[in-house]
């Protein structure tokens, strides 16, 4: 399929009403369809102090908000994404959480709780136990500093035990079986704000901002989206539809100024560009629109044998579908492992390659006609062209 026909084809899907208006516009207020949907781009350039980046984060959130859905003596969650307890930029950038903390409280919120749960192959919670520890990953990589430093709480669901999630559902026709079980305090919090991630993963292609949603899952729900690989990609956009998400999420930002370009998400060869980005939006898809450019940019950079067998193992189908049968074992044993889908890779040259992407387009109605803007002046002009190009529907 050629992107024409791709375009056409989501055309054609926004326009069947597969999908009753109602929960549509719903999630729209998630995923944002509209004409012009901002995204912001802050450079940071490589070498800078922490107190540039501190500001770029400011400037790019500035940029696409005026934070009038915050209310003084509002309570806010942040989602960070901390798959291991390795530092930034295998996890979220501690400085960007502290920046977040500090705008926020400046804005009126007065409490502010970061929360979310590792990876399987570090952090396991069952029914009756609980192996690893989130909290103790979060100190590794410099988070939990930035947290408390900020005046934040750490809320991990899973130091609650198994009763801690709640069932929420997906949007209607999901290719997912059961309810998604999400941690309960998203039920206690007035909004929601997602520090991402830009990274290559060795398993799903890229982990960007929908991907992040992971991080909120019980063992169950894990177990089901590794189990059922046939439609990960898919299942990963609708995920994000859940109304404990879709009715709360206010910003996306990922910190950017180095990329995890190869293997992922734990490792990989790290690309720090000359002017390196923040990226912020209140649309989670227009945020991973341009983060999946940019991680593509970035790719650009790494050097031909870097890209190649082990050290970029998302080019070998072999390598993705017995990784993920690996997960599903760690998640619900051998017998799962061995009944799982086969988990299909797919090329991302481009941003209409990604089956989460067009998922997304698929749900939300269509595809958003970006505005990007530039929150600063250290953004290249030609950096900026070219992502517009990447990301610019004809």
């Amino acid at each position: 399929m050629n992107r024409r026909e791709f375009l056409e084809l989501m055309a054609l899907a926004s326009a069947a009403a597969l999908v009753p208006s109602g929960l549509c516009r719903a999630v729209e207020t998630l995923l944002r369809p509209s004409p012009d949907v901002k995204v912001s781009l802050a450079g940071v350039a490589r070498g800078s102090h922490e107190g540039d980046l501190l500001l770029a984060v400011r400037e790019a959130a500035e940029a696409v908000t005026d934070f009038s859905w915050l209310s003084p003596g509002d309570t806010v969650l942040i989602k960070p994404v901390v798959n291991s307890g390795n530092p930034y930029p295998a996890t979220s950038h501690p400085a960007g959480l502290k920046a977040l903390i500090s705008l926020l409280k400046e804005k009126g919120a007065k409490r502010i709780l970061v929360s979310d749960m590792s990876g399987v192959e570090h952090v396991k919670l069952s029914p009756d136990k609980m192996r690893g520890s989130t909290r103790e990953l979060m100190k590794s990589c410099g988070l939990a500093r930035a947290a408390e430093e900020g005046g934040a709480e750490l809320v991990l669901p899973e130091e609650e035990g198994w009763e801690a999630f709640f069932e929420d559902g997906p949007v209607s026709g999901s290719h997912w079986k059961s309810g998604i079980m999400m941690p309960k305090i998203v039920n206690s919090v007035d909004h929601i704000v997602l520090l991402a991630r830009c990274s290559r993963h060795v398993l799903a292609g890229s982990t960007l901002g929908m991907k992040a949603a992971v991080g909120y899952w019980r063992t169950d729900t894990r177990l089901e989206y590794h189990h059922d690989a046939a439609t990960l990609q898919e299942k990963t956009a609708e995920a994000n539809t859940v109304a404990s998400l879709r009715d709360k999420q206010r910003l996306t930002l990922t910190v950017a100024d180095q990329v995890q370009a190869t293997f992922g998400p734990d490792k990989g060869f790290v690309v720090a560009p000359p002017a390196g980005l923040v990226l912020a939006s209140e649309s989670l898809v227009a945020h991973d629109m341009v983060s999946l450019a940019w991680l593509l940019e970035c790719r650009r950079a790494v050097p031909e044998e870097q890209k190649r067998g082990r050290r970029d193992p998302y080019t070998s189908q072999f390598i993705v579908n017995m990784g993920n049968r690996w997960v599903v074992r760690l998640l619900g044993g051998i017998t799962k492992a061995a009944g799982a889908d086969r988990l299909v890779r797919n090329d991302l040259e481009t941003i209409w390659d990604d089956r989460v992407l067009k998922r997304a387009f698929e749900i939300s109605g269509g595809i958003p006609k970006l505005s990007l803007i530039e929150a600063n002046a250290t953004v290249p002009g030609d950096l900026k062209r070219r992502l517009t190009a990447m990301t610019k529907v004809e």
